[in-house]
């Protein structure tokens, strides 16, 4: 399955002198509904993933919003935060992201301040500025409020203008909001939120778990351009990874299975929910369908623990990474705890302690 052993066709542009221990690794869940499951069995297990998580050594644990997905629980994402961030301790929590033309800059602000003012020190707000779904849901979501992709970096700056300390007279305030020091990231598949956190100094997540085809162009424009910013003294790049790992290749290649007949669902424009594990993809899709799935996932790391380790050390090496964002669809929720537990042996080593990244001053304190 050549989909995932081959990142890219050309050798890494220059000498990587990080190693995955060095590198900090974070989850991204959607809270996936798998067929036969419901929405509540969803959030128990990302409740239960984030724990696990937060003891494996993982820096944050991000949820996504997407809408109208059959297979995707996260539509509410302020609310599922605050459920993972209420059940946990010490892991950062945040969006990954929030698809900001959805909302009212004030709105989102608001659900942020309040956020962070229930579990100061541990919340992060990634913005995207798709909507999260097909244009009917993005007008039923929106409907007269009038914004689009096309007005983000303006609703953006709307939005980071409401956590200054409040003006005197200043006639709308988020409250709470105002005053805190939530870190903000811009989130992309494409150049122009790379293009965007350069100009106004923040970190970049890229989505190349599902989009990976800008993935080197859009880092090297953010590094290139990045200008220091009292939030960021200098560039930070997170990659999104597609994980799954399983105590043998063969079982790992099964379980990849499940997130293969989903990308294959959405590329039929059948979008459903998360599909049980087969044991060969042969007969489910002809020969173009098989190529843009595994084009669409080729940011991936499949395999035993030791294969998992040298695919995320080549993408590593790829990309300059300064932190790895790894998510998994996978059916059995068992065997996803599995998945990012032997993830984390991976990135710290076996034996050996991961480093807990940080981007902001307080992360470090």
């Amino acid at each position: 399955m050549k989909g995932y052993d081959s990142f890219a066709e050309t050798p890494p542009r220059k000498t990587v002198m990080k190693s995955l221990p060095e590198t900090p690794y974070s989850v991204l869940d959607l809270s996936p509904i798998r067929r036969g499951g419901s929405a509540a069995e969803s959030f128990r297990n990302s409740l239960d993933l984030a724990r696990h998580a937060e003891r494996w050594g993982y820096t944050r644990y991000w949820v996504a919003e997407h809408h109208n997905l059959p297979g995707v629980a996260s539509a509410a994402t302020s609310v599922v935060i605050g459920h993972i961030a209420g059940g946990t301790s010490t892991i950062r929590v945040g969006a990954g992201g929030i698809m900001l033309p959805n909302h009212a800059p004030l709105v989102i602000a608001e659900q942020f301040g309040t956020l962070e003012s229930l579990y100061p020190g541990r919340i992060d707000l990634g913005l995207g500025r798709a909507p999260g779904g097909d244009q009917a849901t993005a007008r039923a979501l929106r409907r007269n409020l009038g914004s689009s992709g096309d007005t983000f970096p303006r609703d953006l700056i709307e939005l980071m203008s409401y956590f200054r300390k409040a003006e005197p007279g200043q006639a709308v305030r988020a409250v709470p909001g105002e005053g805190l020091d939530i870190p903000i990231w811009l989130l992309g598949s494409s150049d122009f939120s790379a293009q965007l956190a350069a100009e106004l100094g923040l970190p970049f997540a890229f989505a190349s778990h599902f989009a990976p085809d800008y993935l080197l162009p859009a880092l090297e424009l953010y590094r290139e351009n990045f200008k220091p910013s009292e939030r960021l003294a200098e560039p930070y790049a997170m990659v999104g990874v597609n994980v799954i790992a399983a105590d043998t290749d063969a079982e790992a290649r099964r379980l990849f299975t499940s997130l293969q007949q989903q990308f294959l669902n959405m590329v039929r424009g059948r979008p459903g929910q998360l599909p049980p594990p087969v044991d060969d993809m042969d007969g489910l899709w002809n020969a173009a369908e098989r190529a843009h799935v595994e084009r669409m996932t080729r940011v991936s790391a499949v395999g035993s623990t030791g294969r998992v380790r040298e695919r995320l050390s080549a993408i590593l090496a790829e990309t300059d990474a300064d932190e790895l964002m790894l998510t998994a669809h996978i059916y059995d929720h068992d065997a996803r705890l599995r998945s990012f537990e032997l993830a984390s042996h991976a990135m710290r080593g076996v034996g050996q302690s991961g480093r807990r990244g940080a981007v902001y001053a307080h992360d470090r304190r």
